[in-house]
């Protein structure tokens, strides 16, 4: 597989879980741990993102190369436009964004993202899916939905039922009728660096508006996104106390 490199942007400043990529797991940072998943990968390199010089710190205390950025990005992929600047990568390199607070992260879907784009020629994002079962999660704001075309392309991403089948949902939520390919996006990211180029001098789309997603911008400006479903599942990142209890009862009995 040709080269790729992973980024890892870890903020200090979350809202909901303040200091959450130093927050300890088993007595190491968090932010550790997704850089211990991402170094299984086959990355040429693994770079941690941050704007915050006590993450630095602690990314020096156990060997990861940190880069310092702005701090005031509005999105995280100007986090990373503005990483790929500083490490001078070429146009066509692929990067793949790892989120700070995913220490359960699967080494191999890092690679199967990067292997995707790099692929699929005419897209400059891959991303991610997997298979949606129960119609609670499709009817779910919170769960994302993919429809692509038939060759893996995305058609569009919605916090709405999609596809919405006419007759069966015609009464609110019912089973799920088989045959349909309901997805819901899983959200690690390939990056064609030239792509990230672009995407810093595109102003924020209605669609992303509406819908409260960063990916909508690329395919209003004609990105095409390459999707498939992810070869194993992905873990819930932790965004909330509770889930960082989670983590730390299954990676403390491990």
């Amino acid at each position: 597989m040709s080269m790729f490199h992973v980024i890892i942007p870890a903020r200090y400043a979350s809202t909901r879980l303040p200091g959450k990529p130093l927050q300890l797991i088993d007595g190491r940072p968090m932010v550790q741990h997704v850089w211990q998943q991402a170094c299984k990968s086959g990355a040429a390199s693994v770079i941690v993102a941050t704007d915050d010089q006590r993450i630095l710190d602690a990314c020096a205390s156990f060997g990861a190369t940190a880069i310092m950025t702005r701090a005031d990005h509005p999105t995280g992929t100007d986090r990373l436009q503005e990483v790929v600047s500083q490490l001078g990568l070429a146009d066509d390199a692929c990067v793949v964004n790892v989120q700070g607070d995913e220490p359960l992260i699967p080494p191999a879907v890092i690679d199967q993202v990067a292997a995707n784009l790099m692929a699929a020629r005419d897209a400059g994002i891959a991303t991610l899916a997997e298979p949606i079962r129960d119609s609670e999660t499709l009817f779910n704001p919170n769960a994302v939905k993919v429809v692509c075309d038939h060759q893996g392309y995305a058609l569009y991403f919605s916090r709405a039922p999609m596809p919405w089948c006419r007759d069966q949902f015609a009464n609110g939520p019912a089973a799920l009728p088989e045959g349909i390919p309901f997805r819901r996006h899983v959200g690690i990211y390939a990056y064609k660096v030239s792509f990230l180029h672009a995407y810093v001098g595109w102003p924020s789309s209605p669609l992303e508006t509406a819908e409260s997603l960063e990916q909508l911008r690329a395919l209003w400006f004609g990105t095409r996104i390459h999707v498939a479903d992810a070869c194993e599942t992905l873990p819930a990142g932790v965004d909330t106390a509770e889930d960082l209890d989670r983590v730390r009862a299954l990676l403390g009995a491990s």
